[in-house]
């Protein structure tokens, strides 16, 4: 697999270099059905991942955000260009690049990239999780502790409320809504969040594929709303990202609201 990390690392350091080339500058703005932006640094970073796929693994197919290839191959790359494009918009520099290489819906090479910090964050499945070559660790807070942070996504055509689920644990614990779910992640898997609540479904996986690895390689738990574990070769039933130790607990406050 460490072929594939370096395929990955290639790829998320073109896509740093873009992102930070034309960050804060004006730049066409397009909306999804779902009325979320995209912008022309994302569909480049997308292409450039599919060029690269055409060369290297030719029998692969590609799952982005923005534009997908597909050849019926188990063995898949999923990609989020610019996951947090509305923040990376508006000149916050909170956003990511997100690649993961999947094989038959399971997750076994993750990288994530922070061009603003120039932090990467890396796994390999059943090898642990790194940020820049150092091994990371999910913190060991209960739900109630102090610091104990949940970071939260909401949009209005979600079947997930999860404002309402936010309601229900704003007393036990700090929230947050930063506005990318994959920093979000790294945040968890680096001990400095607790708790993500995402309700992303269609092309979630793209958002969530690379991070649910590095999260999981930190010692931290991912699953769907529902407790159940994720193929991230189709879409997602949300998601519920946590240090592990909270996890049963915080899928109880949330269940009444599915």
């Amino acid at each position: 697999m460490q072929e594939y990390l370096d395929f990955a690392l290639e790829i998320a350091k073109y896509a740093k270099r873009e992102m930070l080339h034309h960050f804060e500058e004006q730049m066409d703005l397009r909306f999804k059905e779902d009325r979320t932006v995209v912008t022309d640094v994302d569909k480049k970073i997308n292409h450039y991942l599919i060029e690269r796929v055409h060369e290297e693994y030719p029998t692969h197919s590609v799952t982005g955000e923005e534009e997908s290839f597909s050849n019926s191959s188990s063995s898949m790359w999923v990609c989020d260009p610019i996951d947090g494009t509305g923040m990376y918009t508006d000149g916050v520099p909170v956003s990511v690049f997100s690649l993961a290489y999947v094989e038959d819906g399971i997750v076994q090479v993750g990288v994530v990239m922070d061009p603003y910090l120039n932090h990467t964050y890396t796994a390999i499945r059943g090898e642990g999780a790194y940020c820049d070559g150092k091994k990371i660790s999910v913190n060991q807070k209960h739900l109630g502790d102090v610091g104990y942070r949940i970071n939260f996504e909401s949009w209005n055509h979600s079947k997930f409320n999860t404002m309402a689920m936010v309601q229900e644990v704003m007393s036990v614990a700090r929230i947050s809504s930063i506005g990318s779910v994959a920093r979000s992640c790294m945040a968890i898997a680096s001990g400095h969040f607790s708790c993500d609540l995402f309700p992303g479904t269609e092309h979630a996986n793209c958002d969530m594929a690379a991070s649910s690895l590095i999260v999981s390689e930190a010692g931290g738990k991912v699953t769907d709303f529902y407790g159940k574990e994720q193929l991230y070769d189709r879409a997602l039933n949300g998601a519920v990202v946590t240090n592990g130790i909270s996890h049963d607990e915080i899928l109880e406050k949330v269940k009444k609201y599915l």
